[in-house]
Formats: structure tokens, C-alpha cells, sequence
């Protein structure tokens, strides 16, 4: 990911947080068995981001009938969670001499994907997704019948991704002045909901 210098956030705690907010990720890689396949896939899956390891880890599951997941298994594979994005006006700036562009948060995250196909293994991962998202239906996910919940983890093959390396890009208008970055800031508090995750992450990050 190209990211100028000015743009660039490293701490851990702040890159586990984005994904855990932002948690609908891609993952891409090869679509194919072979090593050598060039053919690339993506598939947008939610994830359940874990703060451990040295980057932190990745659960989730496909459909066992997207065969994205065959050709994923042990091959490093890239996770790209998308932040809060917004257009930015040039009219902010005190430069006349600018033009439009666009603020974005967005964390890519490296790592090796291992399938986890046991049943134990992925009730575990369904259940660690369910208390994330929606914590009052775990009760009655584990009293279905044993047979339904049986079909359900078969239709699926769950996986772990330790993160190996991990970059995070955070475009809110550092290489502004200080006025111009007001302007902007201002602006975003008063707008969308993207906007003004933005402008929250722009008081935070560079005050």
C-alpha cells in the first residue's frame, strides 16, 4: 500500500482497534490449487480480530462451497479492512492553488492462513463471531437441535490468520496547515457519519 510517511500508523493498539471497528474485511489471494496460480480472488468476509501475538489474529470462515479457502490454505494472504472515507473539497484550503482529494483509514494485515475443519474448532470461531456481533442469540444458537447446528458447522470451513506484518494508512490531511486542517476537521464533524468518524480520528491522532 503506498503510503507517505506523514500518513503512516504503527501503533499496535490503534491498528487492532481500526480492524476490530471496521471489522467487514477482504481477504485476497490465488484462486486455484496450484502454486504457481495467478488467477486472484477476493472475498469479503466479517472477521473477529484478536489481540494477540505480535500483530494480533484473524478468525473467521467461508462457505465450505467457495473454494477461495483451497487455494488460501497455508499461503500468506492479505486482509484489507476499509475505514471511513470522504471526499475533500479544495475550497478548505487557504492555498488557491490545490485540488480536490480523498481522506481514508485503511489496515492491511499479512499472515498465513491455517484452516481450522474440526467441529469443535468451528463452533468455537462461529461462537466468538455471534458474541461479537449479536451476544443475546448465543443462547439460542447452542440450544438448536445438535443435528441443525451439526449441518450448519459442516457447511463451513473456518480459519486463523496470525498476522505477520501488518501496515496502516490513515489520510487525514497531516500534510496540511494548521488552518487548513481545521477547515477540514470542521467540516467533517458537521457531516456524514464517515465524515465524522474522520474528523474524530483527525482530533485524536494529530489534535
Amino acid at each position: 500500500m503506498y503510503t507517505p510517511r506523514f500518513n503512516q500508523v504503527t501503533d499496535r493498539d490503534v491498528l487492532v482497534e481500526t480492524m476490530r471497528a471496521y471489522s467487514f474485511a477482504i481477504l485476497f489471494g490465488p484462486l486455484g490449487d496450484a502454486p504457481q496460480a495467478s488467477t486472484e480472488a477476493a472475498t469479503h468476509l466479517p472477521l473477529v480480530v484478536k489481540d494477540e501475538g505480535e500483530h494480533g489474529l484473524l478468525e473467521g470462515h467461508f462457505a465450505r462451497a467457495n473454494r477461495h479457502w483451497q487455494a488460501l490454505e497455508g499461503r500468506e494472504t492479505l486482509v484489507v479492512f476499509s475505514g471511513p472515507q470522504s471526499y475533500v473539497s479544495p475550497a478548505l484550503y487557504t492555498e488557491q492553488l490545490s485540488v480536490p482529494t480523498w481522506n481514508y483509514i485503511a489496515v492491511h494485515a499479512y499472515g498465513t492462513l491455517e484452516l481450522v475443519e474440526d467441529e469443535a474448532g468451528k463452533d468455537a470461531l462461529l461462537t466468538g463471531l455471534i458474541y461479537a456481533h449479536d451476544p443475546a442469540y448465543l443462547e439460542k444458537w447452542r440450544g438448536m437441535p445438535d443435528g441443525f447446528r451439526r449441518s450448519m458447522l459442516a457447511g463451513i470451513v473456518g480459519f486463523r490468520i496470525p498476522i505477520a506484518r501488518i501496515e496502516g494508512k490513515f489520510k487525514i490531511s497531516q500534510n496540511r496547515n494548521d488552518q487548513e486542517r481545521r477547515n477540514v476537521q470542521a467540516a467533517h464533524a458537521a457531516g456524514t457519519p464517515d465524515q465524522q468518524a474522520l474528523a474524530a480520528w483527525m482530533t485524536r491522532l494529530i489534535g
